[in-house]
């Protein structure tokens, strides 16, 4: 008899210390790989003299292979850095020159380290969450088309470039994980940085933008 309750107390004990690392505890380290969407939602200032009056640009949105790291400091609250490939945009021009079509492109990492909350139970199938994270933005590779020039006073001989402001913004965020087995789990967030940077093209002139890029990030992840 006395056998059989080690036995079972054996066993229990296992399972709970299953069950435990299973779950999303203090100390979890986890890892995704999905898709990000980052839709900016420009305004953007005038270009600087001599230009039109209400020479403006549009920024486009961007779509790439991302994924993340997550370390969970308590049971409920955790670090998250997303990581992936860069993210290429391309500008339009807008107000004035409406209509002219592509200025250019860059392309941007945008590298945030977010804290978050988890709601829920640490071994719930499903924890909503909140988190905010401070962003550095770095624009590289900008490149600049036929149409800039021909707006800025560029030649084909002396084309006219840019150069793009990289910038700090805060990005707070809200999120799901819903785990569908012990360990893997899908994991799908919204959030909203809110940056402003400036462009400088090589005539010498000018232009602020205010991005504030509405983000939407969706992975499957793996609990270690």
């Amino acid at each position: 008899m006395n056998k059989q309750l080690l036995q079972a107390g054996c066993a229990l004990a296992l399972a709970a210390a299953c069950g435990a690392a299973q779950a999303q505890v203090a100390g979890t380290i986890s890892v995704r790989a999905g898709f990000t969407h980052i839709a900016p939602q420009t305004k953007s200032g005038d270009l600087s003299e001599p230009s039109f009056p209400g020479t403006k640009v549009d920024v486009g949105s961007a779509t790439a292979l991302t994924g993340g790291i997550n370390y969970m400091l308590t049971d409920h609250w955790a670090l998250d850095l997303p990581i992936g490939l860069p993210f290429k945009h391309s500008f339009y021009g807008d107000g004035a020159i409406d209509g002219v079509g592509k200025l250019g492109q860059t392309k941007v990492v945008p590298a945030t380290l977010f804290l978050q909350y988890r709601f829920a139970e640490a071994n719930a199938k499903f924890r909503p969450y909140l988190g905010l994270g401070l962003t550095y933005s770095k624009f590289f590779k900008n490149r600049s088309t036929a149409a800039l020039s021909a707006v800025t006073g560029g030649t084909p001989a002396n084309p006219t470039t840019a150069s793009i402001d990289n910038k700090w913004g805060v990005t707070p965020q809200v999120g799901f994980v819903w785990n569908f087995s012990d360990r893997w789990f899908l994991d799908a967030a919204y959030f909203k940085s809110f940056i402003k940077t400036t462009a400088h093209l090589s005539s010498g002139q000018s232009i602020d933008m205010r991005l504030n890029p509405d983000v939407i990030a969706i992975g499957i992840g793996y609990r270690f």
